[in-house]
């Protein structure tokens, strides 16, 4: 018998090496993490800070002369919860203001684009931090409130604790819009002070010149901001009408104002 010898195995040629795999492209920030970013710069700025600080001093002092002034049976808790609103509710929008503008007067949109090239997802962000500083004023302004309030009642004053869930709920929409207005304005102007000014004369204005014209009483229920938030001050909730009245004007003072400034900063360039 023939032994049938094995051929030895050739070993097979290697493999050529495979192309290295292209980079993944790096993940966006989460919109949570742009959310916090942009509430952090609403105080990084010299003027957004001493913006906050001086909201807070000027509500302390009001409740004082709230104290001082108002007869005892008229120191309650929503009384002060009311005056501290007003306060916060009129210079929130500026603050708003300042937390679009600021970025293209310090010329730090450049870097906000460069590392967030998706616009949209920083306009978001602002706006989410925006409602979340609304929140926290209303927090904050129930917090001195119920301070004022224990002085009332340790001084002599009436200190009771009348306030409704509507009465809250109301102050949260008040500072929603009052908040949300600032930052639709900022977007449309891209300039602090021209913002700030076109803000409070504009609707002013409107205000006056509806009031010279009898005919135009009905357009002023509709379209008048003094008017229509009034009722977001007070312990019960709005009527049917009420609403109506301040979804109208808050189409025209807020909603059209930041589509339009939404546009103006999707093509705006950044020099």
């Amino acid at each position: 018998m023939t032994v049938l010898q094995q051929r030895p195995e050739t070993p097979l040629p290697p493999l050529p090496p495979l192309p290295p795999l292209p980079p993944l492209p790096p993940l966006p920030p989460p919109l949570l993490r742009l959310t916090g970013i942009e509430l952090r710069k609403l105080v990084d700025t010299r003027s957004g800070r001493w913006l906050v600080i001086s909201i807070g001093i000027l509500m302390v002092a009001v409740a004082v002369v709230q104290l001082i002034a108002l007869k005892d049976p008229q120191q309650t808790y929503q009384a002060f919860f009311s005056m501290a609103l007003l306060i916060v509710g009129l210079f929130l929008p500026v603050l708003g203001i300042l937390s679009v503008t600021s970025e293209w007067s310090q010329r730090t949109a450049l870097t906000t684009f460069a590392l967030v090239p998706a616009r949209h997802r920083v306009m978001t962000a602002k706006l989410a931090a925006g409602a979340l500083t609304a929140g926290l004023s209303v927090v904050a302004s129930l917090g001195l409130a119920a301070l004022a309030c224990l002085a009332a009642s340790a001084l002599g004053g009436a200190g009771t604790w009348n306030l409704t869930a509507a009465a809250v709920a109301n102050a949260v929409v008040f500072q929603l819009v009052n908040m949300l207005m600032g930052v639709a304005f900022g977007m449309l102007l891209l300039n602090s002070p021209l913002a700030i000014v076109v803000f409070f004369v504009v609707p002013t204005l409107w205000s006056v010149l509806i009031g010279l014209a009898s005919a135009a009483r009905t357009i002023a229920r509709w379209l008048d901001l003094g008017q229509v938030l009034e009722p977001l001050l007070m312990d019960s909730a709005p009527t049917q009408a009420e609403w109506a009245h301040l979804g109208a004007a808050t189409l025209v003072w807020l909603v059209l104002p930041l589509i339009l400034g939404a546009v103006r900063v999707m093509r705006a360039q950044v020099q």
